[in-house]
């Protein structure tokens, strides 16, 4: 044991550099967790909000009259709340068609990437339309509440076309040659993963392999996750050649 003590004493002072490293590792998985995290629970609520609002729709009378798609027309403010918060509810479903999709992702991987400019003003303007939302779109809400939430709404509405054309614009530009082949590998993967007439080994593997060419390019969300795994199953219990009645 007295050679490692003498080591110790000897270099004591590379405690500090070693654990600043160690410290910085930890700190950098830690903001990533909280990340992850925060992006979970708005695509929770973003599914929670559309839900509400499907079910709210479907109780309601269908009005025998067009209704004007622009919310800026003058009408009574209980109208002028419903229309913005219908408007809000169409981004966020918009949005979520490529949270939730991860072929969508994969085309277009910028929409999930916070880092991206437009993305990350995008986000921004998705929590602060949220954060103004009325807890109903038959809330009582004042003139100044109303007219923070159509601006809100209206800047959520823009940022997220921004984001999507942008997202469209550059696809996978943004990965070395390497990554842009994993993304293509696992684009054809994903294929075979959801296509019933492969046998239940190749779809099992072609999953496996879709979420191993993925890893470390595009961060799937737990919900992305989540209804890959329902298609890749609902493929693997259908039955390609049902009995004849």
């Amino acid at each position: 044991m007295e050679p490692l003590f003498d080591f110790l004493g000897n270099y004591w002072w590379l405690a500090f550099p070693l654990a600043g490293i160690f410290g910085g590792v930890g700190s950098a998985w830690e903001r990533a967790t909280k990340r992850r995290h925060k992006r979970r629970l708005e695509i929770l609520r973003a599914k929670s909000e559309l839900k509400a609002a499907q079910a709210a729709a479907r109780a309601k009378p269908v009005a025998t009259a067009s209704v004007p798609t622009a919310i800026t027309r003058p009408s009574p403010e209980p109208d002028q709340l419903e229309q913005l918060v219908t408007a809000h509810d169409e981004v966020a479903r918009r949005w979520l068609d490529y949270e939730l999709d991860v072929a969508k992702l994969i085309a277009f991987p910028a929409m999930s990437d916070g880092r991206q400019p437009m993305t990350a003003a995008f986000l921004r303007a998705k929590r602060n339309a949220d954060h103004l939302r009325p807890a109903s779109a038959k809330a009582r809400v004042t003139k100044q509440q109303l007219d923070e939430y159509r601006s809100a709404v209206t800047e959520f509405e823009v940022a997220f076309d921004l984001a999507e054309r942008e997202a469209r614009r550059v696809r996978d530009s943004s990965f070395t040659e390497v990554e842009r082949k994993r993304l293509s590998t696992a684009k054809q993967l994903l294929t075979v993963a959801i296509d019933q007439a492969a046998t239940p080994a190749e779809r099992q593997l072609a999953y496996k392999r879709v979420r191993e060419e993925l890893d470390g390019l595009i961060s799937l969300s737990d919900e992305a996750v989540e209804e890959l795994e329902k298609k890749v199953a609902l493929e693997l219990t259908a039955d390609p050649h049902p009995a004849n009645e």
